[in-house]
């Protein structure tokens, strides 16, 4: 799903006076919504003042996404409405930055002339001093050709550099957090692995601390984010003669240790995971999920299709009975345990008995959030340099209809035990609709809305459910 923080079209009018401001146009998932965060946090460092208008800004950048075809094509349009614009503005600088960035490179410059930045996914915090140097550049026109007056930076070696010093954060009761970049895995249709580069992981006593921070600034639900958060941890070195183990492979760190530490944030009231992978999940990891009253227990464990012979060509490493065993691990461990699933339908070579199974695992596993999705090739993975897609369009979009259907049944199944009981909801906000209108969540990621007062945001309240449909439920305070 892709997002954007501005949805008016830029004007050539000038920007106001006074700081210089910075506006960001944000594509794509949570991690991007993170990193334009990080970017606004060192240009404010810098004097920058951010603007929801795009009229106002002295600077424009634009974080990507590559995951489907139809994001970028939404970025190439946005950028292409500034054309005009830096034509009466040349001072205007205008970047693009993240997956997009990392992947297409230079041509962003061929395609979108008037762009002077490029960034890729591990040097974005950098752009404030590559703004500095251009501006530099740009008063030194005689020193400069019109080429060199463009900043590329894509280089992958480095890690993001985070440091949130100074900063404040204005974004409500509930933050994202990064707690690794990149993934080791190399499924066959997926484009992250060459746009984020391989697994980073941060340290356990480094993501503590910007959870405190957050929590001393009011947020009190968190969302860890990393491409398979579960495996965070894997590529830190053994603990060495005398140091402690941990509870990862080899006594790395694991994401069961960082879950521990970040139950005892004061402030904190919710902890949320995204995006699980069937193969790291392990005793210990579903011992803490079970151990951690602020840990929520809904996890996001993508089985992606129904079919063996499909999981093998997406090279996703498990099959159908290593999944269920995962599965059944987790709920004997947490027995009230909730899981979610995402789909990819019509992949290369998916027959009609191939989909079923599909329709057959979702049924089994009782999904309690699904989404679903057409396969969409994408340049640089293995599945569009080796496999055909030879689905045709009509039969993908009938499949992701019929799966559609089939989640939302037993989705609404699901929910419908909840009618006339009792249960507790973290309040996070009101309703853009009825501002009478709480809106929550339970422990187990299901979303409840009942009527209230404002007051009771932010806080643990009992509601008794009275409707439930496929993807929420609603009543009133018990």
């Amino acid at each position: 799903m892709s997002t954007t923080r501005h949805q008016s079209k830029p004007s050539a009018d000038a920007p106001a006076s006074g700081a210089p401001k910075l506006h960001v146009v944000t594509f794509g998932c949570q991690m991007n919504k993170y990193d334009s965060e990080l970017v606004e946090g060192r240009f404010k460092r810098d004097g920058y003042e951010t603007t929801s208008e795009i009229d106002e800004a002295d600077v424009v950048l634009f974080n990507t996404c590559s995951v489907r075809d139809h994001a970028e094509e939404r970025t190439w349009s946005w950028v292409g409405e500034l054309k005009k614009v830096k034509e009466q503005r040349p001072d205007l600088v205008v970047g693009v930055m993240g997956c997009m960035a990392q992947r297409v490179e230079e041509e962003i410059f061929k395609r979108a002339g008037h762009v002077d930045l490029v960034a890729g996914t591990r040097q974005f915090h950098l752009l404030p001093k590559m703004v500095a140097e251009l501006h530099e550049r740009r008063g030194a026109p005689d020193r400069f050709t019109r080429k060199e007056r463009r900043l590329l930076a894509t280089d992958m070696a480095e890690d993001v550099v985070v440091d949130r010093e100074g900063e404040t954060f204005s974004g409500g009761r509930h933050a994202y957090l990064a707690v690794m970049r990149g993934c080791d895995l190399n499924c066959t249709y997926c484009i992250v692995p060459t746009t984020r580069g391989r697994v980073r992981s941060r340290s356990i006593d480094e993501l503590v601390k910007e959870a405190q921070w957050y929590a001393d600034q009011g947020v009190q639900v968190l969302t860890l984010l990393g491409q398979t958060i579960n495996s965070y941890g894997e590529d830190s070195p053994a603990p060495g003669p005398g140091e402690p183990m941990m509870r990862g492979r080899k006594g790395r760190p694991s994401l069961a240790d960082l879950l521990y530490r970040l139950e005892e944030v004061k402030g904190l009231e919710r902890i949320r995971l995204i995006t699980l992978h069937p193969s790291y999940v392990t005793q210990s990891f579903a011992e803490s999920i079970r151990d951690c009253s602020k840990v929520e227990k809904f996890l996001p464990l993508p089985a992606q299709a129904g079919s063996d012979d499909v999981l093998k060509r997406m090279k996703r490493g498990y099959t159908l009975d290593l999944y269920r065993r995962r599965a059944d691990l987790l709920r004997e461990i947490v027995p009230d345990i909730e899981l979610g699933s995402d789909w990819i339908v019509g992949f290369s070579g998916e027959t009609d008995e191939d989909f079923e199974g599909s329709e057959r695992f979702l049924e089994e596993q009782g999904f309690l959030v699904n989404y679903v999705f057409k396969y969409d090739p994408r340049p640089k993975t293995k599945a569009d340099e080796k496999l055909e897609d030879d689905i045709p369009e009509a039969v993908k979009k009938e499949r992701n209809q019929r799966l559609l259907r089939v989640s939302e049944r037993i989705q609404r199944a699901r929910l419908s035990r909840y009618r006339g009981k009792e249960v507790e909801v973290f309040v996070e906000s009101l309703s853009e609709r009825d501002e009478r209108i709480l809106l929550g969540r339970t422990l187990h990621g299901m979303p409840v809305s009942f009527e209230g007062p404002a007051s009771m945001l932010g806080t643990l309240q009992r509601a008794t459910i009275d409707e439930t449909t496929a993807y929420g439920m609603a009543g009133r305070q018990a």
